[in-house]
């Protein structure tokens, strides 16, 4: 079975704006020289890790890297990054990037989100920069529970989980990320687990070559108060029957000798997996994430069990180009200015439509 994720060709205009770091850099340059303050065992460790390894490569200077955070657990990162970066407030870190990434096209924007963060009192946020296919880069960790605040259900625990605010079961349906992301027409939406280091890397590459908004969900451990959450897909036993490894331009197989597939069932137009036979082998799905329309994309994303998270796709579901906010914006700007010169601050300040408070 693959260790790794390709996707659909993507283009790397994301980054030629963003300005080249003089000569070599190593992860070393990218740890900060705070003290890492998370609980022993946090998953968020080895993104941390996979982070700060990864971003040398991209070849860019530091001083043109910035992240942004929200509240929460994994809302520490900016602390530990040798880089720009803001800790912001709570559910408001894509709106902040927003502005920043539209108004200094020259930085890479990062965003660090949690399940909480992002799809609570975040919701609205998030799905408007995906719409709008801002050029951020969305890292939502998701950890199915409240870490900082001490073990509450968020708004991906599953119905029934019992926590400190649910102690007779959550009634709450959860949300899945990917699917949200979808529906919000994002053009790259991926999956994947804290503890793969080589898949998390190679879709931390794509979503940072992607122009556009790229939003990946991340399966993190919260070894205090949600411990082996995900321990289905990375005990290796367990995970060859549950996990399913997307591939641009693959079979979607998977299990022992890829015994498994997915295909379109013929009656109701909905994907299922069934066993892989010589009678119909010729009807597994070929994984095209660069679909124009994200239907199949989204059939992917509700194929696993939201309880046992058995047949759970990780990889990149959709990379598609979209325009870009940044690049409209810009392009508006410019054809205002032609056409009627650079405005006058100060004269818009002071214009016609003020008013004098008087006694």
């Amino acid at each position: 079975m693959a260790e790794t994720t390709t996707t659909a060709p993507v283009a790397a205009e994301a980054l030629s704006l963003v300005p080249k770091a003089e000569g070599r850099q190593s992860m070393k340059e990218f740890k900060s020289d705070q003290e890492v303050r998370w609980c022993p065992g946090c998953g968020d460790y080895a993104v941390l890790a996979a982070v700060q390894g990864f971003l040398p490569s991209l070849g860019l200077a530091r001083e043109n890297i910035v992240f942004v955070s929200g509240i929460g657990c994994s809302s520490r990162f900016p602390y530990y990054m040798n880089t720009y970066g803001m800790h912001s407030i709570h559910g408001r870190a894509p709106a902040i990037a927003t502005g920043l990434a539209t108004s200094r096209r020259d930085l890479s924007v990062w965003v660090v989100t949690g399940d909480g963060d992002a799809l609570s009192i975040g919701g609205n946020h998030l799905i408007h920069a995906l719409r709008r296919n801002v050029n951020l880069k969305i890292l939502l960790f998701n950890n199915r529970i409240y870490g900082l605040t001490k073990g509450q259900y968020s708004p991906t625990s599953e119905t029934g989980k019992i926590t400190k605010s649910t102690p007779m079961g959550s009634l709450d349906a959860p949300f899945n990320p990917v699917s949200l992301a979808l529906g919000a027409e994002a053009s790259f939406v991926a999956r994947t687990v804290d503890s793969d280091r080589k898949h998390l890397t190679e879709v931390l590459r794509q979503a940072a070559e992607h122009p556009g908004t790229a939003l990946v969900e991340i399966y993190q451990n919260c070894n205090i108060f949600n411990d082996g959450a995900f321990e289905v897909l990375k005990d290796r036993e367990q995970a060859e029957e549950a996990v399913i490894r997307l591939e641009h331009g693959q079979p979607i197989r998977f299990g022992a000798d890829g015994a498994k597939g997915v295909v379109r069932d013929r009656d109701t137009g909905d994907l299922r997996v069934v066993a892989v036979t010589p009678q119909n082998e010729a009807e597994v799905l070929v994984h095209d994430a660069g679909a124009a329309t994200p239907t199949t994309a989204f059939a992917l994303s509700r194929l696993a069990d939201p309880d046992t998270l058995h047949h759970t796709p990780i990889g990149v579901f959709r990379s598609v180009e979209r325009p870009v906010y940044d690049t409209l914006m810009a392009d508006q700007v410019d054809a205002a200015v032609e056409r009627h010169g650079k405005g006058d601050l100060s004269a818009l300040l002071s214009g016609n439509d003020t008013w004098t408070v008087v006694g």
